[in-house]
């Protein structure tokens, strides 16, 4: 049997700079990004998910963006799907792949293979699932699925409405039965606790000057609902309710979102750290070095 294609990734939580290293590695190893972000796949959703800029990828192709229209449904299945395509379309190119976001679900998805499908949402179904409670959601996920939800995954209501309609469904398989398509480095990225909460109040502030409350209002202006983006948490969520009013003003947004958002970078090490596979970078020692070493040594095993 012949050996399995390579796939790089880059993985940890936010703010701890996947994106710059992912195209930095790219531009090295003449490789192409494969976005990992369950936000990042919708139009529009720029500031607020952090989606890297045109300038920001210096050249390099990203793929698995701006795939999805915002209030659309859009399930780990259709992620695994897209990527697979692109991460194929790279390797046919004899480009290197990377697969670069913090998405644990997402990224777990295509590192490990997971047998997925994505039946059509039946609706009677749905009206069921939405009797329960978000506990009771997570715990029949995890019970048919085996995987544990964590990184925000657990409390995301709309996610595990429709992943449980899938799962009862019969269209969500995970190991034992997953296939790994590819021989993959896992490569993590994160800083000491302090460090991750300081460059989180930084980012909120930057994004904030550059316009992503305007962001916010445009969507809404646009049509996009506020249930939709409501489920979409954190930022689009808290500057919701600093629009309708619920939160008083701009100090109190920058103070409950960013103690929120520290909230979830400490969820996300919480699911990273269980796999014990991940090549942890040292991000304050000159991490390309060491990944790209990494890199180098996986390219010629």
């Amino acid at each position: 049997m012949s050996a399995l294609p390579k796939l790089v990734a880059v993985l940890g939580p936010t703010a701890c700079g996947k994106s710059g290293l992912g195209v930095a590695l790219a531009r090295r190893f003449d490789g192409e990004v494969v976005s990992a972000d369950s936000r990042q796949v919708y139009r529009g959703l720029d500031l607020g998910t952090g989606k890297v800029t045109p300038e920001e990828m210096e050249g390099v192709p990203h793929h698995m963006l701006d795939v999805a229209e915002p209030d659309s449904v859009y399930s780990v299945a259709d992620f695994q799907a897209g990527a697979y395509a692109a991460i194929d379309d790279i390797l046919a190119r004899g480009k290197l792949p990377f697969l670069v976001g913090g998405t644990g679900l997402y990224l777990r998805a295509v590192t490990e293979g997971f047998l997925l499908s994505a039946p059509p949402p039946d609706p009677a179904l749905r009206r069921r699932l939405e009797t329960l409670t978000t506990p009771e959601l997570r715990a029949l996920v995890e019970e048919k699925t085996g995987v544990t939800l964590t990184g925000g995954e657990e409390n995301n209501r709309h996610r595990l409405v429709r992943s449980a309609e899938k799962a009862l469904a019969g269209g969500w398989e995970t190991a034992p039965g997953a296939r790994p398509r590819y021989r993959c480095l896992l490569l993590g990225v994160t800083y000491p606790r302090q460090t991750v909460c300081r460059r989180i109040d930084q980012r909120l502030q930057a994004r904030i000057d550059a316009g992503m409350i305007d962001e916010v209002a445009g969507l809404r202006s646009a049509g996009v609902s506020d249930q939709f983006l409501d489920r979409l948490g954190l930022e689009y969520r808290y500057i919701l309710r600093y629009l309708t009013g619920e939160i008083p003003d701009l100090e109190a947004l920058k103070d409950e979102l960013g103690r929120a958002i520290k909230r979830f970078a400490k969820r996300q090490m919480v699911w990273f750290k269980k796999d014990k596979d991940v090549l942890w970078l040292d991000m304050e020692r000159d991490p390309l070095a060491q990944a790209g070493q990494a890199i180098t040594d996986f390219l010629n095993s």
